[in-house]
Protein backbone atom coordinates (compact mmCIF):
# COMPACT_ATOMS: atom_id res chain seq x y z
CA UNK A 1 0.00 0.00 0.00
CA UNK A 2 1.32 3.43 -0.93
CA UNK A 3 2.21 5.91 1.79
CA UNK A 4 -0.14 8.91 1.72
CA UNK A 5 0.83 10.27 5.14
CA UNK A 6 2.21 13.46 3.57
CA UNK A 7 -1.34 14.36 2.51
CA UNK A 8 -3.10 13.53 5.80
CA UNK A 9 -2.86 16.07 8.64
CA UNK A 10 -1.42 14.61 11.84
CA UNK A 11 -4.33 15.70 14.02
CA UNK A 12 -7.07 14.37 16.24
CA UNK A 13 -10.50 15.76 17.09
CA UNK A 14 -11.69 16.68 20.56
CA UNK A 15 -14.63 18.48 22.11
CA UNK A 16 -13.09 21.28 24.17
CA UNK A 17 -14.96 23.88 26.20
CA UNK A 18 -14.48 27.41 24.94
CA UNK A 19 -13.26 28.55 28.36
CA UNK A 20 -10.30 26.18 27.91
CA UNK A 21 -9.24 27.70 24.59
CA UNK A 22 -6.77 30.56 24.27
CA UNK A 23 -6.80 32.93 21.29
CA UNK A 24 -5.68 36.48 20.41
CA UNK A 25 -2.12 35.46 19.56
CA UNK A 26 0.06 38.26 18.21
CA UNK A 27 -0.04 36.81 14.68
CA UNK A 28 -3.85 36.79 14.56
CA UNK A 29 -6.06 39.59 13.29
CA UNK A 30 -7.89 41.68 15.86
CA UNK A 31 -11.18 40.32 17.10
CA UNK A 32 -14.11 42.15 15.52
CA UNK A 33 -17.06 42.24 17.91
CA UNK A 34 -19.12 43.90 15.18
CA UNK A 35 -18.62 40.79 13.05
CA UNK A 36 -19.38 38.56 16.03
CA UNK A 37 -22.67 40.30 16.85
CA UNK A 38 -23.78 40.26 13.20
CA UNK A 39 -23.02 36.53 12.95
CA UNK A 40 -24.89 35.81 16.19
CA UNK A 41 -28.03 37.38 14.70
CA UNK A 42 -27.81 34.87 11.85
CA UNK A 43 -26.42 31.94 13.83
CA UNK A 44 -26.67 28.56 12.10
CA UNK A 45 -24.93 25.59 13.73
CA UNK A 46 -24.55 23.96 10.32
CA UNK A 47 -22.13 26.72 9.32
CA UNK A 48 -19.74 26.04 12.19
CA UNK A 49 -16.39 24.50 11.24
CA UNK A 50 -13.96 22.74 13.59
CA UNK A 51 -11.57 25.05 15.43
CA UNK A 52 -7.89 24.60 14.63
CA UNK A 53 -5.97 24.27 17.88
CA UNK A 54 -2.27 23.89 18.65
CA UNK A 55 -1.69 22.12 21.95
CA UNK A 56 1.54 23.63 23.19
CA UNK A 57 2.86 23.21 26.73
CA UNK A 58 -0.51 21.82 27.76
CA UNK A 59 -2.39 24.93 26.58
CA UNK A 60 -4.92 24.91 23.73
CA UNK A 61 -4.00 27.80 21.43
CA UNK A 62 -6.55 28.66 18.73
CA UNK A 63 -4.83 29.55 15.46
CA UNK A 64 -7.90 29.42 13.23
CA UNK A 65 -11.39 30.03 14.57
CA UNK A 66 -11.15 32.74 17.19
CA UNK A 67 -14.20 34.52 15.76
CA UNK A 68 -16.10 31.22 15.60
CA UNK A 69 -15.64 30.50 19.31
CA UNK A 70 -16.70 34.04 20.24
CA UNK A 71 -19.81 33.76 18.05
CA UNK A 72 -20.79 30.47 19.70
CA UNK A 73 -20.08 31.80 23.20
CA UNK A 74 -22.14 34.91 22.49
CA UNK A 75 -25.02 32.93 20.99
CA UNK A 76 -25.04 30.41 23.87
CA UNK A 77 -24.36 33.10 26.49
CA UNK A 78 -21.78 30.79 28.00
CA UNK A 79 -18.11 29.87 27.61
CA UNK A 80 -18.81 26.41 29.00
CA UNK A 81 -19.98 25.28 25.54
CA UNK A 82 -17.75 22.56 24.04
CA UNK A 83 -16.72 22.92 20.40
CA UNK A 84 -15.16 20.44 18.01
CA UNK A 85 -11.45 21.13 17.65
CA UNK A 86 -8.87 19.83 15.19
CA UNK A 87 -5.91 19.48 17.53
CA UNK A 88 -2.30 19.68 16.36
CA UNK A 89 0.38 18.44 18.74
CA UNK A 90 3.99 19.50 18.47
CA UNK A 91 3.70 22.86 16.68
CA UNK A 92 5.75 25.72 18.06
CA UNK A 93 4.72 29.38 18.01
CA UNK A 94 6.51 30.15 14.74
CA UNK A 95 4.92 27.18 12.98
CA UNK A 96 1.47 28.28 14.19
CA UNK A 97 2.09 31.76 12.78
CA UNK A 98 3.21 30.29 9.46
CA UNK A 99 0.12 28.07 9.18
CA UNK A 100 -2.13 31.01 10.06
CA UNK A 101 -0.44 33.28 7.50
CA UNK A 102 -0.64 30.72 4.69
CA UNK A 103 -3.99 29.00 5.32
CA UNK A 104 -6.04 31.46 3.24
CA UNK A 105 -3.46 32.01 0.50
CA UNK A 106 -4.95 29.50 -1.94
CA UNK A 107 -8.57 29.59 -0.78
CA UNK A 108 -11.03 30.81 -3.43
CA UNK A 109 -13.74 32.86 -1.81
CA UNK A 110 -17.30 32.66 -3.08
CA UNK A 111 -18.39 35.46 -5.39
CA UNK A 112 -21.72 37.25 -4.82
CA UNK A 113 -23.10 35.45 -7.88
CA UNK A 114 -22.02 32.02 -6.56
CA UNK A 115 -23.72 32.75 -3.25
CA UNK A 116 -26.82 34.02 -5.07
CA UNK A 117 -26.97 30.86 -7.19
CA UNK A 118 -26.58 28.63 -4.12
CA UNK A 119 -29.40 30.51 -2.38
CA UNK A 120 -31.61 29.86 -5.41
CA UNK A 121 -30.88 26.13 -5.11
CA UNK A 122 -31.69 26.33 -1.40
CA UNK A 123 -35.10 27.82 -2.22
CA UNK A 124 -34.44 31.27 -0.72
CA UNK A 125 -37.47 33.48 -1.30
CA UNK A 126 -35.45 36.69 -1.64
CA UNK A 127 -33.12 35.45 -4.36
CA UNK A 128 -35.96 33.76 -6.25
CA UNK A 129 -38.02 36.97 -6.17
CA UNK A 130 -35.05 39.02 -7.40
CA UNK A 131 -34.29 36.54 -10.18
CA UNK A 132 -37.90 36.57 -11.37
CA UNK A 133 -37.97 40.37 -11.31
CA UNK A 134 -34.78 40.60 -13.36
CA UNK A 135 -36.09 38.04 -15.85
CA UNK A 136 -39.36 39.99 -16.20
CA UNK A 137 -37.27 42.69 -17.90
CA UNK A 138 -35.80 40.15 -20.30
CA UNK A 139 -32.48 39.98 -18.45
CA UNK A 140 -30.65 37.33 -16.45
CA UNK A 141 -28.51 37.49 -13.33
CA UNK A 142 -24.98 36.47 -14.27
CA UNK A 143 -21.35 36.52 -13.23
CA UNK A 144 -20.42 37.84 -16.66
CA UNK A 145 -20.81 41.40 -17.95
CA UNK A 146 -22.41 41.01 -21.32
CA UNK A 147 -25.58 42.18 -23.12
CA UNK A 148 -28.78 40.96 -21.49
CA UNK A 149 -27.27 40.34 -18.06
CA UNK A 150 -26.91 41.96 -14.66
CA UNK A 151 -23.70 41.05 -12.84
CA UNK A 152 -24.02 43.59 -10.01
CA UNK A 153 -25.53 40.91 -7.78
CA UNK A 154 -24.63 42.47 -4.43
CA UNK A 155 -26.15 45.76 -5.55
CA UNK A 156 -29.58 44.44 -6.51
CA UNK A 157 -29.71 42.46 -3.26
CA UNK A 158 -28.79 45.56 -1.25
CA UNK A 159 -31.39 47.71 -3.00
CA UNK A 160 -34.00 45.03 -2.26
CA UNK A 161 -32.94 44.84 1.41
CA UNK A 162 -32.63 48.59 1.93
CA UNK A 163 -35.51 50.03 -0.08
CA UNK A 164 -37.77 47.08 -0.91
CA UNK A 165 -39.14 45.34 -3.97
CA UNK A 166 -40.95 48.33 -5.49
CA UNK A 167 -37.85 50.55 -5.50
CA UNK A 168 -35.76 47.79 -7.06
CA UNK A 169 -38.43 47.21 -9.70
CA UNK A 170 -38.66 50.90 -10.52
CA UNK A 171 -34.86 51.25 -10.55
CA UNK A 172 -34.38 48.46 -13.05
CA UNK A 173 -37.34 49.56 -15.14
CA UNK A 174 -36.26 53.20 -15.30
CA UNK A 175 -32.67 52.34 -16.16
CA UNK A 176 -33.73 49.96 -18.93
CA UNK A 177 -36.34 52.37 -20.32
CA UNK A 178 -33.82 55.22 -20.39
CA UNK A 179 -30.67 53.51 -21.65
CA UNK A 180 -32.01 50.22 -23.04
CA UNK A 181 -29.47 48.15 -21.07
CA UNK A 182 -26.57 50.01 -22.66
CA UNK A 183 -23.19 48.99 -21.26
CA UNK A 184 -22.65 50.61 -17.85
CA UNK A 185 -26.30 51.40 -17.13
CA UNK A 186 -26.77 48.26 -15.01
CA UNK A 187 -23.59 48.60 -12.97
CA UNK A 188 -23.36 48.64 -9.20
CA UNK A 189 -22.83 52.33 -8.39
CA UNK A 190 -25.07 53.35 -11.29
CA UNK A 191 -28.06 51.37 -9.99
CA UNK A 192 -27.47 52.29 -6.34
CA UNK A 193 -27.38 55.98 -7.23
CA UNK A 194 -30.60 55.67 -9.20
CA UNK A 195 -32.27 53.72 -6.37
CA UNK A 196 -31.22 56.46 -3.93
CA UNK A 197 -32.82 59.07 -6.19
CA UNK A 198 -36.04 57.07 -6.51
CA UNK A 199 -36.29 56.35 -2.80
CA UNK A 200 -35.57 59.97 -1.85
CA UNK A 201 -38.04 61.68 -4.17
CA UNK A 202 -40.68 59.00 -4.67
CA UNK A 203 -43.56 60.27 -6.79
CA UNK A 204 -41.97 63.70 -7.09
CA UNK A 205 -39.62 62.10 -9.59
CA UNK A 206 -41.36 61.95 -12.98
CA UNK A 207 -40.20 58.81 -14.80
CA UNK A 208 -41.17 60.12 -18.23
CA UNK A 209 -39.35 63.40 -17.65
CA UNK A 210 -36.35 61.50 -16.28
CA UNK A 211 -36.17 59.39 -19.42
CA UNK A 212 -36.43 62.43 -21.67
CA UNK A 213 -33.76 64.37 -19.79
CA UNK A 214 -31.28 61.55 -19.12
CA UNK A 215 -31.50 59.49 -22.32
CA UNK A 216 -29.44 62.11 -24.16
CA UNK A 217 -26.56 61.44 -21.77
CA UNK A 218 -24.78 58.15 -22.31
CA UNK A 219 -23.90 55.89 -19.36
CA UNK A 220 -20.23 56.61 -20.10
CA UNK A 221 -20.80 60.36 -19.76
CA UNK A 222 -22.78 59.85 -16.55
CA UNK A 223 -20.05 57.62 -15.09
CA UNK A 224 -17.35 60.20 -15.79
CA UNK A 225 -19.44 63.06 -14.42
CA UNK A 226 -20.26 61.08 -11.29
CA UNK A 227 -16.59 60.24 -10.75
CA UNK A 228 -15.68 63.94 -11.00
CA UNK A 229 -18.28 64.85 -8.38
CA UNK A 230 -17.55 62.25 -5.69
CA UNK A 231 -16.76 58.59 -5.23
CA UNK A 232 -19.39 55.89 -4.85
CA UNK A 233 -23.06 55.84 -5.66
CA UNK A 234 -23.80 59.33 -4.31
CA UNK A 235 -21.82 60.79 -7.20
CA UNK A 236 -24.31 59.06 -9.51
CA UNK A 237 -27.33 60.26 -7.52
CA UNK A 238 -26.02 63.83 -7.78
CA UNK A 239 -25.35 63.48 -11.50
CA UNK A 240 -28.84 62.17 -12.17
CA UNK A 241 -30.29 65.06 -10.19
CA UNK A 242 -28.23 67.67 -12.06
CA UNK A 243 -29.34 66.46 -15.49
CA UNK A 244 -32.95 65.98 -14.35
CA UNK A 245 -33.25 69.47 -12.84
CA UNK A 246 -31.93 71.38 -15.85
CA UNK A 247 -34.45 74.04 -16.98
CA UNK A 248 -37.22 72.60 -14.79
CA UNK A 249 -39.70 75.06 -13.31
CA UNK A 250 -39.95 73.15 -10.06
CA UNK A 251 -36.63 71.34 -9.57
CA UNK A 252 -36.26 68.59 -7.00
CA UNK A 253 -34.70 69.89 -3.78
CA UNK A 254 -31.06 69.01 -3.31
CA UNK A 255 -31.39 69.07 0.48
CA UNK A 256 -33.63 65.99 0.42
CA UNK A 257 -30.84 63.92 -1.09
CA UNK A 258 -28.85 64.35 2.14
CA UNK A 259 -31.79 64.65 4.54
CA UNK A 260 -31.04 61.43 6.39
CA UNK A 261 -27.72 59.66 6.70
CA UNK A 262 -29.71 56.60 7.82
CA UNK A 263 -30.85 56.16 4.21
CA UNK A 264 -27.29 55.49 3.09
CA UNK A 265 -26.03 51.99 2.43
CA UNK A 266 -24.17 50.75 5.52
CA UNK A 267 -21.15 49.32 3.73
CA UNK A 268 -19.46 49.28 0.36
CA UNK A 269 -20.88 46.60 -1.85
CA UNK A 270 -18.84 43.84 -3.43
CA UNK A 271 -19.86 45.38 -6.79
CA UNK A 272 -18.00 48.63 -6.00
CA UNK A 273 -14.24 49.12 -6.14
CA UNK A 274 -13.09 52.53 -4.92
CA UNK A 275 -9.76 52.13 -6.70
CA UNK A 276 -11.50 51.99 -10.08
CA UNK A 277 -14.81 53.78 -9.91
CA UNK A 278 -15.43 53.91 -13.65
CA UNK A 279 -14.66 50.23 -14.14
CA UNK A 280 -16.86 49.12 -11.26
CA UNK A 281 -19.67 51.37 -12.37
CA UNK A 282 -19.57 49.83 -15.80
CA UNK A 283 -20.02 46.32 -14.46
CA UNK A 284 -23.51 45.24 -15.48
Amino acid sequence: MEDYSAFIPNVHFELIQIKNLVSNQEYQRNLSMRHVKKAVQNFDIRQVNPIKVSRRDGINYVFNGQHTIEIIAEAAESRDVPVWCMVYDGLDYVEEAQVFANQQKYVKTLTPYEIFKAQIEAGSDKQIIIRELVESFGLTVSDQTRPGTISAVSTIEEIYDKYGYSVLERTLGLSIATWESEYGSLGGSFLKGLAKLIYTYGNQLDDILFKDRLAVHSPKEIIRTAKDRRGGYMGFAETFLIFYNKKVRSPLKWSLLYASAADDYPEQSADEDPSSEEESAMEG
